[in-house]
């Protein structure tokens, strides 16, 4: 077994790719290596799906969809997997808690509690069999009898990024297969332990052959499936600039496709809150996940007489952070990724130094942390809402403060981006939030808080993304829309 000892021992089959229901031999010995975050260590090597590996599992799900039982299942038949995968997920958090916070540097508290967020999302998925309308009634124009009939897609690849992988996975392989869907799931490089484990489940389950098919692979292989013309669908989670190759491909070939791109979303403080609560929570988000997620608040667009005392009480805020090791419970945020991740981080924190913004805390790796991909919680203060700090994606703990003449200046510089995932509105009266909320061009708006919930839908507008993923919203983009128009009622529908 090519694999570490330690966390990573609690993983099987990891020098296999599942495909077609089993645990198969790669075409050739090449290795992923998962750096540890906290370390810079080699800790976990997995298999790396090539070329002839991704064809095949593209084929095994074509089988399994067009010739295997998978579609022509009931919806409630489909559901008792579902929930057999629930539940085996559930029994899986405290391992998850053990191999995420070394790929990612999610704090271990965080991390625990994925075995039972995909407990909750499958199981939500499972209960949609009865309640969701597969089948709707309608009075057609011609004819005695109509109906709108939500099928399969067909073939979806599902493509998933690093920073929470067993949360993206349910909400991209739970509503497709629970609409009779057949997957392949591609897992990042830089965390690849969830899908294994969720490979787990789909084996223990006893799902069909080919139903469900898990590799890992890097970005040239990647694409090979967002080519396949087998594919009907993908659905991807990442970066605008990759969303925005996936999405012409997929706009080549007419494939259907499902894209939650980036994110630079704007907490916009009117002159009625309490400042140094807000400052408080602020914190306590940008911290979740080291401020590697795409709807983290990293621009706060405050009036500018308030503007000096929002950004001291936010950098009171950020240099009381702990920075330290994820399992340790005092810490308060992790490190990031990987090294190219930190760079990455530590260009865009000298291109905000080089644009005269302030530099009110942060900056730097902590001098007591010479291992590990740490950086210092930062935040930048009097910044212009053109330059690249205020528009560009950082994922990473860096936040810019921005001064707004009024009201309607906020909205409007809330707004002058590319894009339009998340926000939120801070003001004591709810009225006036509702009004700024209406008028921001962002998927999710929250109110006093950061607030996003799947349960709902999750996406966003203009180059944030294309379509929604989440609750019934979820389920839609996994099937096709069916007009049936029949001369009679039929006693097989409703």
């Amino acid at each position: 077994m090519a694999i570490a000892s330690g966390p990573a021992a609690l993983l099987k089959n990891t020098d296999c790719l599942f495909i077609g229901g089993e645990w198969a031999e790669p075409s050739t010995g090449n290795k992923i290596r998962v750096s540890d975050s906290t370390t810079e260590e080699i800790f976990l090597e997995v298999a790396e799906a090539r070329a002839d590996d991704m064809s095949r599992a593209v084929g095994a799900a074509r089988a399994a969809f067009d010739r295997g039982p998978w579609p022509r299942m009931t919806h409630a038949e489909r559901a008792v997997y579902l929930r057999a995968i629930a539940e085996y997920l559930l029994t899986r958090g405290e391992d998850i808690g053990q191999i995420w916070p070394r790929e990612t540097g999610a704090l271990q508290s965080v991390a625990r509690a994925a075995g039972q967020d995909g407990f909750d999302i499958f199981t939500s998925y499972a209960d949609q069999a009865d309640t969701f309308g597969w089948v709707t009634p309608m009075t057609p124009t011609f004819g005695e009898a109509g109906y709108l009939i939500r099928e399969p897609v067909g073939v979806v690849g599902a493509i998933i990024p690093w920073n929470s992988p067993m949360r993206l996975i349910g909400y991209k392989v739970a509503p497709a297969l629970i609409a009779g869907c057949t997957v392949v799931l591609k897992a990042s490089p830089e965390a690849p332990a969830e899908a294994y484990i969720f490979a787990e489940a789909v084996e223990a389950a006893g799902l069909p052959p080919g139903v469900v098919n898990v590799v890992t692979a890097d970005r040239e292989v990647s694409e090979l499936l967002v080519r396949d013309p087998r594919v009907d669908k993908i659905t991807f989670t990442g970066s605008t600039a990759a969303g925005r190759i996936i999405g012409s491909i997929c706009g080549e070939r007419v494939a259907r496709c499902t894209l939650e791109l980036g994110g630079k979303s704007a907490a916009v403080i009117l002159n009625d809150i309490d400042i140094a609560k807000t400052a408080t929570h602020l914190m306590r988000q940008e911290c979740l996940l080291t401020g590697q997620s795409c709807s983290s608040l990293t621009r706060v667009i405050v009036p500018v007489k308030r503007h000096d005392e929002m950004l001291e009480a936010l950098a009171t805020e950020f240099r009381g952070v702990r920075v330290g090791d994820p399992f340790d419970p005092d810490s308060q945020i992790g490190p990031l990724v990987s090294a190219r991740q930190r760079d990455r981080v530590e260009y865009y924190i000298a291109k905000g130094i080089e644009s005269d913004a302030v530099l009110a805390a942060g900056g730097k790796r902590p001098d007591h942390l010479p291992r590990g991909y740490y950086i210092e919680p930062t935040v930048f203060g009097n910044v212009d809402n053109s330059s690249v700090i205020a528009q560009e994606e950082i994922f990473g703990p860096v936040v810019a403060v921005i001064p707004a003449a009024d009201e309607d200046h906020a909205v409007e510089l809330a707004n002058d981006t590319i894009f339009g995932l998340n926000a939120s509105v801070f003001t004591d009266d709810v009225e006036r939030a509702v009004d700024v909320a209406r008028r921001l061009r962002s998927g999710t708006v929250g109110h006093n808080a950061f607030r996003t919930d799947f349960g709902i839908a999750f996406g966003g507008f203009k180059q944030s993304g294309i379509g929604r993923e989440g609750g019934t919203e979820g389920i839609l983009p996994f099937t096709e829309s069916k007009t049936l128009i029949l001369k009679r009622k039929s006693a097989q529908l409703p």
